[in-house]
């Protein structure tokens, strides 16, 4: 029975690090055009991240992708985006999902913003 139990938890791991790797993927993708592509243009691609990241649990990164997506609509764009990237790329690998992980993450993204 502990088999059975373990197997399945085997597969859960494997399913969300599938997920991880597709995230961290997308935001490759996004990092790539970042320097040349508008905010309208990334926006939809960061949206598609924070959806993904709900359905699977990956609080930290929906938190960050909330404020990637204020930072895109307040003019944040180009190489600058870079940063936020990388932060969002720590918070979709990031192993802890509880509220203290979330509020971290959102702390990082205040003081970027502050800093802007």
């Amino acid at each position: 029975m502990l088999e059975g139990r373990m197997a399945a938890g085997d597969g859960a791991s494997g399913a969300i690090e599938s997920v991880r790797a597709d995230l961290a993927a997308r935001i490759a993708a996004i990092d790539g055009r970042a320097p040349y592509a508008m905010a309208r243009d990334l926006a939809p691609d960061v949206d598609a991240i924070r959806v993904i990241a709900h359905r699977h649990g990956l609080n930290p990164a929906v938190t960050v992708a909330h404020f990637l997506d204020w930072a895109l609509s307040h003019g944040e764009r180009g190489t600058l985006l870079h940063g936020w990237l990388a932060m969002l790329s720590d918070a979709v690998a990031s192993e802890r999902q509880d509220v203290a992980a979330c509020d971290a993450f959102a702390a990082a993204c205040s003081v970027r913003l502050a800093a802007a």
